[in-house]
Formats: C-alpha cells, sequence, structure tokens
C-alpha cells in the first residue's frame, strides 16, 4: 500500500502524492478544456476548467489509491447534444486526458533525462524523485485510461467507432456492464493476484527507466 510509505519515507511520499494530485488534476482539466472547446459549456459552467486541485480529485478517489493502489478523479461531465461533431466530440474529450499525460510525462521525463545526464543533482535529491514519479504515473494513468472500457476514456474512442445502429445493443451492454467488468479486473489484479495490470505497468514502468537512465 502506499500509505506505508507515509511512515517509513516520509519525502518519498510527499513526491508521490503532489505527482498524482498533478496529473489527475491536469487530466480532467483537459477533459473540461476540450469540451468547452468543442462547444459545451457543462463542465465550464460546473466549476471544472480550472487546474485548483479541489474541483479534480476525487476524496474517495484519492483514499481508494492510498490503500488499495486504484483510484479515480471526479468525472468531467459534459452534453454530446452542445458538441460541434457529436460522434467523434466525445471521443477528442476521452483522448483529452491521456494526451495531456503524455505531455506531462515527457516533459518531466526530459527534465529528469537533463538532470542526469549532465549531473545536476545527487540521485538522492528530492527533486528527482519527484520528477521520476510525475512521469511514471503520467505515463501509468495514460495507458489505463485508454483501456476500451466504460468508463476509462479509451471506451469513449471506441464507441466513436461503433456508432452504426448495429452496434447499438453491444454499447449498451458495455456502458452498464463495463465498469463492473473493469472493477472485476482491478479484483482479480490487485486481491487475487493475477497480477495483469502489475505486468503491463511494470513493463512500462521499467521501459521509460530506460529511456531516462
Amino acid at each position: 500500500m502506499i500509505i506505508e510509505t507515509l511512515f517509513t519515507d516520509p519525502m518519498v511520499f510527499l513526491a508521490w502524492f503532489v505527482s498524482i494530485i498533478i496529473a489527475l488534476t491536469i487530466h480532467e482539466f483537459s477533459h473540461a478544456l476540450a469540451s468547452s472547446v468543442l462547444g459545451d459549456q457543462t463542465a465550464k459552467s460546473q466549476g471544472r476548467l480550472t487546474l485548483n486541485p479541489i474541483a479534480h480529485v476525487s476524496g474517495v478517489g484519492l483514499v481508494m489509491l492510498l490503500f488499495v493502489g486504484f483510484g479515480w478523479g471526479k468525472p468531467v461531465p459534459y452534453n454530446p447534444y452542445n458538441l460541434k461533431n457529436p460522434k467523434w466530440g466525445a471521443a477528442l474529450i476521452g483522448l483529452a486526458g491521456p494526451f495531456s499525460n503524455l505531455v506531462v510525462a515527457i516533459v518531466s521525463g526530459l527534465l529528469l533525462h537533463l538532470i542526469v545526464v549532465f549531473q545536476l543533482m545527487v540521485p538522492e535529491n528530492l527533486l528527482i524523485v519527484f520528477l521520476y514519479y510525475l512521469t511514471i504515473i503520467n505515463v501509468i494513468l495514460m495507458i489505463f485510461n485508454l483501456i476500451p472500457i466504460p468508463p476509462l476514456d479509451g471506451s469513449k474512442v471506441l464507441f466513436a467507432f461503433l456508432s452504426s445502429p448495429r452496434y447499438r445493443s453491444f454499447v449498451a451492454f458495455l456502458e452498464a456492464r463495463g465498469p463492473f467488468l473493469l472493477l472485476f479486473l482491478l479484483i482479480l489484479d490487485n486481491i487475487m493476484g493475477v497480477n495483469i495490470f502489475g505486468r503491463l505497468f511494470g513493463g512500462v514502468i521499467e521501459f521509460v527507466y530506460s529511456l531516462i537512465f
């Protein structure tokens, strides 16, 4: 559990905590920004078009992250009927979150790489730890949200490709059962030790580490 780090290494916990807050905030803000640009002002009217973490971080989702290892931010509302392009607008809103995580990961990873290459700081420096967590968390958040299972962002892209009436029953089934399927996979992964996501993210972390160091 991440919360254990608070007692074993408080500074590392702080670096992780700030990184996850930043990643979640930028992710949800990007959804709100994309929605606004594409014609729907629902998120803006509800105070979500802001970089204030309070508007985007879910208390329950954060507690789950600390104690269980997975969590969530506050979903950004939008009205598809207000979008300039209802079919692809929802997909673009969905992609905005993961794309923002990719941008943050590239920027923080590049900064960390330059610090390491030019030996500007000792490896134990808290800024290095923070940049490393910021990079890894954003990459993981990006990949996880691209999984095409509701309510994750990847499902919005999938549904854009399945807009034909012949897929209506399948889309309705996935919308209704998707959250339970995702929860089932997370339970298998974290509690029953199947380690589906653990292996995926472990490989990603190793790859990112090799690029930086």
